[in-house]
């Protein structure tokens, strides 16, 4: 059996390597094939309460003055961090890096988490599994233990770091499992000066651990990046203990004047004041020390505050001289600020075992949800108001949603879609102001590019050989991304990972089928990536001898290693699945003097393929049953853009499920909704996003004249 090799004579290699990542992936910023944030949404959130929607007053087409927005973005997180740090001068979005002012990260603790998804419908529950690209992130990040952790985290905290301000902080919050060795690489990455404090979370009263003591705290690290930091040291108190007034505010006086303390409180004359004597003296000698009223400082101390000062303090009445003349400094009760948070969190308790149909609860159904509580402290105490504050392992989005009620911009990123589902609605629920859900432009590109591929021709051949067909041969005049099926003298045509699939492509298809090689019964088209309107422009083509299926996208993923690639090619484990689309009825419109009154009704939903989706036999048989019954049941949100620009997809008005104020039906959403809005001298171009409890999306546009 091979010796387990020490962590500490790894530890420095396993830094080294996360440097050398970092300075490769920094390196590359700048090149033409930079990663960019791909826009899905300017959510304004409006969702659906019931009667006619009015956008009167306002400009449908309002960008938000272009301001700075929050942004929600799906993805890996460290595409996501180099894509902030890159910018995109084509779309105003400028580089962050230097402008974040808080960062919190709560990253998973470790591979034993249940990541499934309970998706409850009107008629039954369906549990979902991780998609692979989860299943591989999370299993990646422990397939080594703690090794595995680390090689995971070290990339990403250097990437956080080029994020902060000048003045910005980092909290990592995590447990037992890793804490001590994130803490050796902190101090490597942002310097042991900088490490301001180690905070010990109280999360529950109790655990039953077998054999062990109760593990009932988490560990929050805390770094700054310089010591300009933002610090707000009062900005989260609690009251003074009992104890406390009782042992240290032991001392008395009578106001003998009407007077405003220092918090801006009127004292009348003759109330009673409270104080503690505190010492105005400090260690070491000062031999510049003068005597004041007659007394110099004890041996060996100094005074510390200046003579000028001291004699302030006294005109004001704020000092107490002891039976020996000895000077103290009067600080009274009613001045005492509270006491700020010290490094033992107790008064934060965890929010999982609260009643779920308490309307006050902050439980919204998701494990690793964090207390407000918890992170409203850390933004109040280091961030201003506008400040920028963001959180990489997002979650159930308590990050954004606190900074959003402190009146902070915030940025979210997170690989799961149900937590970024979730984190929308949470947003729109509390009202939030317009923000950018976004997502990795061409996620599948950047795969390709760190996949061991060298053209797109041998992955073509690749994907072709896993669809079941046959590549033709690499010869002069053949398309090296062209497979076929003899038996059934099926064409297949296989599109790039950096393109999108849309008309231009399926006409090129078209006429492969007809004249290449003698021409063919049928054509298959594979993609990776479809331009929004896919299901509008199959619907016009109207050819039933061309279908177009969808290559997994995590597919990549699953060919990363030569043993995973070897083991789909004898599994076969792998589907190609319909694309999913949504059909609206016509679009009915009542032309008025200045305003246009639109009325969308949902017609259906199609979705992929049950087999292409997460789920085990069980769970497919019941989604293949809500397919046949109730296709619209599974819309989590639908969304509507009543004037849309063919580029931005602006959510003017939404609705989704568990939002009873339209209805008190939580489970589904509504199929109509009525807007007015300003009258325009054109066509008007609607659009209609529809996203599934699966995170598929899909749009269907009508142009009303």
């Amino acid at each position: 059996m091979a010796e387990t090799k020490s962590l500490i004579t790894e530890l420095p290699k396993i830094l080294e390597k996360g440097k050398k990542e970092v300075e490769r992936t920094l390196d590359n910023l700048s090149k033409r094939n930079r990663i960019t944030l791909q826009t899905n949404e300017l959510v304004l959130p409006t969702k659906a309460k019931g009667g006619l929607y009015s956008f009167m007053g306002q400009s449908v087409k309002d960008d938000v003055n272009n301001e700075l927005l929050s942004r929600l973005i799906y993805g890996d997180n460290i595409l996501a961090m180099q894509a902030l740090l890159e910018g995109d001068p084509h779309t105003d979005m400028p580089s962050m890096r230097g402008k974040i002012d808080l960062i919190y990260i709560d990253p998973p603790f470790d591979s034993k988490a249940d990541y499934r998804t309970m998706i409850h419908l009107p008629s039954t529950e369906i549990e979902a599994m991780p998609t692979v690209i989860e299943q591989h992130a999370y299993s990646d990040t422990w397939k080594d233990g703690t090794v595995s952790y680390l090689e995971m985290i070290i990339p990403r905290l250097i990437l956080m770091r080029e994020l902060l301000s000048e003045q910005g902080s980092i909290y990592v919050h995590i447990d037992w499992h890793v804490g001590h060795y994130v803490k050796i690489i902190m101090d490597e990455i942002f310097g042991k000066e900088n490490f301001v404090n180690e905070i010990i979370w109280k999360r529950c009263d109790s655990h039953n651990d077998s054999n062990r003591y109760g593990v009932i705290h988490d560990v929050i690290l805390f770094y700054q990046k310089t010591n300009s930091r933002i610090w707000n040291e009062y900005a989260d108190t609690s009251p003074l203990p009992e104890s406390t007034i009782k042992n240290w505010y032991n001392n008395e006086c009578v106001v003998e004047e009407d007077t405003i303390n220092k918090l801006g409180k009127f004292i009348p004359k003759g109330s009673i004041r409270y104080y503690n004597k505190a010492d105005i003296t400090g260690a070491g000698a000062n031999p510049k020390d003068r005597m004041f009223k007659g007394v110099m400082p004890p041996s060996g101390r100094h005074w510390e505050y200046s003579e000028e000062y001291m004699l302030k303090l006294d005109q004001e009445n704020r000092i107490h001289y002891s039976r020996s003349g000895k000077p103290y400094e009067k600080r009274f009760l009613d001045e005492s600020k509270g006491l700020p948070p010290q490094t033992i969190w107790i008064d934060v308790p965890m929010i999982r075992g609260l009643n779920r149909n308490n309307p006050n609860s902050e439980w919204i159904d998701y494990d690793t949800q964090k207390p407000e509580a918890l992170i409203k402290r850390m933004i109040l105490m280091s961030s201003n108001e506008n400040s920028i504050v963001a959180d990489f392992f997002a979650g159930s989005g308590t990050t954004g949603a606190v900074a959003e009620k402190l009146n902070r911009k915030w940025i979210m990123a997170d690989l799961g879609k149900p937590a970024c589902m979730i984190m929308r609605k949470r947003l729109i629920d509390q009202d939030a102001k317009p923000f950018y859900y976004q997502s990795i432009g061409d996620y599948q590109k950047e795969q390709f590019e760190k996949s061991s591929f060298k053209t797109i021709g041998d992955l073509s051949h690749v994907v072709i050989s896993l669809y079941g067909a046959l590549p033709f041969p690499l010869r002069e005049g053949i398309p090296n991304n062209l497979g076929y099926i003899k038996a059934t003298k099926t064409l297949v045509f296989v599109d790039s990972p950096s393109k999108m699939t849309g008309y231009n492509t399926l006409r090129k298809a078209q006429e492969l089928r007809a004249g290449f090689m003698g021409g063919w019964q049928k054509v298959v088209v594979l993609g990776w990536n479809f331009v929004t309107d896919i299901g509008k422009i199959l619907e016009n083509i109207k050819d039933d001898k061309l279908e177009v299926l969808v290559i997994p996208p995590d597919l990549l993923d699953q060919l990363k290693t030569k043993a995973r690639y070897e083991k789909l090619i004898k599994t076969g484990k792998i589907k190609f699945s319909s694309l999913q689309y949504l059909t609206i009825k016509p679009i009915k419109i009542n032309q008025e003097n200045e305003t246009d009154i639109i009325e969308v009704e949902l017609d259906n939903y199609i979705l992929l393929s049950p087999d292409a989706l997460p789920l085990d036999k069980n769970n497919k048989e019941k989604l293949e049953s809500v397919m046949g019954e109730d296709p619209l049941a599974l819309i989590e949100y639908w969304s509507i853009d009543p004037d849309y620009d063919g580029e931005t997809f602006r959510s003017k008005w939404q609705d989704y499920r568990q939002n009873t104020e339209n209805n008190n039906y939580k489970l589904a959403v509504v199929k109509k909704a009525k807007l007015e809005v300003p009258k325009i001298n054109k066509k008007r171009k609607i659009c209609v996003k529809a996203v599934d409890v699966f995170g598929f999306e899909s749009i269907a546009v009508q142009e009303i004249i």
